[in-house]
């Protein structure tokens, strides 16, 4: 089994770095069932894409799909349902050859056609008004859910910066499973964080680490936040 470069996370961790409750999430990334009306019968309902880490028998969410759930969230919050998410998630990932298609730089300028195809295919035409106009469909895909993303030569999301306009706290799989780093030591934010609160001192961490007295004090800041 060889993780290295993936990225692993709990479905408790992506919610704190997201926002997304955890249940939500399992829904989507694991499926679901729900009893049908003046019925005792249940109907299961697919996950949104087949996780990486299917294969593996592991309950947990990779890198890349932890950046893909930020986009379903912001569909799910303007009313899309999750058989129109799946279908254009498809159409997407066919059309860009692209595994992880809502981060993929192509979906800023397609997606809008792709999720208009999308809506068709699933008869849910009372949103498709709101996706043909593009500035609808902008409030949706913001570009704010793009910044922070740092895209490599393959065009796959490489590392997320989570911190608004900061680049001390970075996300980067090829680090500690892509667990939150401080970007100048490449320490975890929370070992830096337990440190400080064993020892009450910024000083002494920065120097017991051998990491600057920033770094340290973003990632008190970034831990405190998550705990919020």
């Amino acid at each position: 089994m060889n993780l290295t470069g993936v990225g692993l996370y709990t479905f408790s961790e992506v919610s704190k770095l997201t926002d997304i409750p955890a249940q939500d999430l399992r829904r989507w990334l694991r499926g679901y069932s729900h009893k049908l009306e003046k019925s005792d019968e249940r109907k299961e309902i697919e996950p949104l894409w087949e996780s990486e880490l299917d294969s593996y028998g592991i309950d947990g969410v990779t890198f890349h799909e932890l950046l893909e759930v930020r986009f379903v969230q912001a569909f799910r919050e303007h009313g899309v349902s999750l058989q129109t998410i799946r279908r254009a998630s498809i159409n997407a990932r066919e059309l860009f050859n692209h595994e992880f298609p809502f981060t993929c730089k192509r979906f800023q300028t397609d997606g809008r056609t792709i999720f208009a195809g999308a809506i068709k295919e699933s008869g849910e035409t009372e949103f498709l008004d709101m996706v043909k106009k593009q500035y609808a469909f902008e409030q949706v895909i913001k570009p704010s859910l793009y910044k922070g993303i740092e895209f490599g030569d393959d065009d796959l999301a490489s590392k997320w910066y989570p911190l608004e306009r900061n680049k001390s706290v970075v996300l980067d799989p090829k680090f500690s499973f892509g667990k939150p780093i401080v970007t100048d030591g490449h320490i975890r934010t929370s070992i830096l964080y337990d440190a400080f609160k064993a020892e009450g001192n910024q000083r002494i961490v920065s120097k017991l680490y051998d990491v600057p007295i920033t770094s340290v004090e973003a990632a008190i800041k970034f831990e405190e936040r998550l705990a919020a």
